[in-house]
């Protein structure tokens, strides 16, 4: 099967009430996790590289992984998502090589690090969306700020600071004509999000509500969406790591979000988490082993666990064979005639 369009992921996502996660790769292994996670609880998938993951891998190397997981798994609907796109070049080059999503976060100026302005922000992601959509591509767009840095990129600090406006973020919707929207309620990117179980005081749920309210045909994304579970801190802490005390976002939380529009979960900390934890492992239990292989294999197999789970718990799973994917043409066409807009004008006639 092709690669599919992640907007039509999302759709029927919507139409199913669930979620879809969307895990960050950088190599082999990861890709691999993810799809034997795919594959054993029959779930649709969004597969995400960032800037620092494709410089790291090497871009045809890193997509020609994600081509061969399409080809190796056909009965599963793979979208391929370039994560925090830094500019129109950047989400450009990802849709030149063949994925079929990007986001355009132009909340941060081209640095990826300073916060850019409003107008700015529209300007960037409305630019990519007309881009885009001519050629079937799905496209992510940010409105407020998330804390935190990973990969190089965020404006760091916490997840307080700039807060998503509800009415900005219809604004932005509206003269943008995005079709997923990330929003900043309180996460962070990273595995340091929270210093003690989140409430209402830094997750802002209720913010993350009154948008879907007022955006019900825009899906909403949630980043720095990992939970940061325990038990993984404390397996990497038991075989030699010095991981400080830290929360991640709670499911339930997710789930909450899930049921108010969320459609998209970005999921990357979890993983590296679990990743790192059962390689430590193996090095201290046995030290005498030195083929990455011995270590390798528990490794995906820890990350495969935790993806899986995720994928049940956000709902995707058994839901791989509901409908046909359909081409990226028809996708670009329904772009084109209007049929796929989702601008808040559009639905108030």
């Amino acid at each position: 099967m092709p690669l599919v369009s992640m907007r039509q992921l999302l759709d029927e996502a919507a139409k199913g009430g669930y979620g879809v996660g969307a895990f960050n790769v950088n190599d082999m292994e990861q890709i691999q996790a993810i799809m034997m996670a795919a594959k054993e609880t029959k779930s649709p998938v969004i597969v995400q590289a960032s800037r620092g993951a494709r410089q790291f891998a090497e871009d045809l190397y890193l997509f020609r992984l994600i081509q061969a997981a399409a080809e190796l798994n056909p009965e599963i609907p793979i979208a391929m998502h370039q994560d925090h796109g830094n500019s129109f070049e950047t989400c450009k080059s990802a849709i030149e090589l063949g994925y079929t999503s990007v986001m355009m976060d132009g909340s941060l100026k081209a640095d990826g690090k300073t916060p850019a302005t409003f107008e700015e922000n529209v300007e960037v992601t409305r630019k990519v969306v007309d881009y885009a959509h001519e050629r079937g591509v799905t496209v992510e767009g940010e409105i407020g700020v998330l804390g935190g840095v990973e990969d190089g990129h965020g404006a760091g600090g916490s997840g307080l600071e700039h807060i998503t406006d509800p009415d900005q973020a219809v604004e932005f919707a509206e003269r943008t004509g995005v079709d997923a929207l990330a929003i900043a309620i309180g996460t962070s990117h990273g595995a340091y999000k929270f210093t003690k179980k989140p409430d209402g005081s830094v997750l802002k749920m209720d913010v993350l509500i009154a948008i879907h309210q007022r955006l019900p045909h825009t899906h909403l994304v949630m980043h720095g969406s990992s939970s940061v579970p325990k038990d993984l801190q404390d397996i990497i802490n038991q075989y030699g790591g010095k991981l400080k005390e830290t929360w991640g976002v709670p499911v339930e939380e997710i789930q909450l979000g899930i049921r108010n529009g969320v459609r998209k979960i970005n999921v990357d900390t979890d993983n590296r988490l679990a990743i790192t934890g059962a390689i430590r492992k193996v090095f201290a239990e046995t030290p005498e082993k030195f083929d990455p292989r011995d270590y390798l294999k528990p490794a995906r197999e820890a990350m495969k666990q935790v993806v899986a789970l995720r994928m049940t718990q956000f709902g995707q799973a058994g839901h791989a064979g509901d409908y046909t994917p359909k081409p990226i043409e028809e996708i670009a066409k329904g772009y084109a005639d209007g049929t796929l807009d989702t601008r808040p004008s559009v639905y108030a006639k």
